[in-house]
């Protein structure tokens, strides 16, 4: 039986490796708000099991589908950054919330802070521009030897881009080439979710909370 928690706490500077170790145990940040929990109560009252997810950068590789959204996307400018919030991110983040029907976020910074700068821990920025427009923007937090996607937003009008899938590549290769050996996924359910799409990626491991360890990701059918 998996086990029944909800912990969190608040803490406002954390070393790179102490992340590291955070990660692996299954704990997650909002700012300076540490949390994990195993169970959420689903839209329609049902209770769903969290399931933290892991890629193992030095085994995944891409399926077609993948490499489709690299492709399709070769015209666009990206660039990675120290994270910083300002009003052009704010109001691509009001217009991707307007996709979700509940549980809506209410800022930007519910997720990173009210200043990513100050910590608690490295934070970078990944932008997408089409010509000099931004439309795409994803988070990540920086450990010793691994990092953790916090959140990505797009233009709800560039949906067919697949921009969540590409800026979740770019995320991969930069760890790649930082020559971490893990990025975080984040949370998904054992159920059927909207986060579903957290699964597709190969080399996905998914912390058991029982056995306290990490276990390969079962293969999704239809996955090449």
């Amino acid at each position: 039986m998996t086990p029944v928690f909800d912990d969190a706490f608040i803490c406002d500077s954390v070393p790179a490796e102490i992340m590291d170790h955070a990660w692996a145990t299954g704990w997650r940040h909002f700012g300076r708000h540490f949390f994990r929990y195993s169970t959420q109560q689903a839209s329609d009252g049902s209770l769903q099991t969290i399931t933290p997810l892991r890629i193992d950068l030095a085994s995944c590789t891409l399926t077609k589908s993948q490499r489709r959204v690299l492709t399709k996307n070769a015209d666009l400018h990206t660039d990675i950054s120290p994270a910083a919030i300002d009003d052009e991110l704010r109001a691509l983040f009001q217009r991707h919330k307007q996709r979700f029907t509940h549980n809506i976020p209410d800022t930007l910074e519910t997720f990173l802070g009210p200043d990513p700068t100050r910590g608690p821990c490295t934070s970078r920025m990944l932008r997408v521009f089409n010509g000099p427009r931004l439309i795409a923007a994803s988070f990540l937090d920086v450990g010793q030897h691994s990092a953790s996607s916090v959140y990505g937003i797009f233009e709800p009008e560039y949906s067919k881009r697949s921009l969540g899938i590409f800026t979740l590549l770019l995320e991969i290769q930069h760890c790649r080439e930082a020559n971490h050996l893990w990025l975080y996924t984040g949370y998904a359910t054992h159920e059927p979710s909207v986060y579903d799409y957290k699964k597709q990626f190969r080399s996905t491991e998914y912390l058991d909370w029982t056995a306290g360890g990490w276990l390969p990701l079962p293969k999704k059918p239809g996955i090449r």
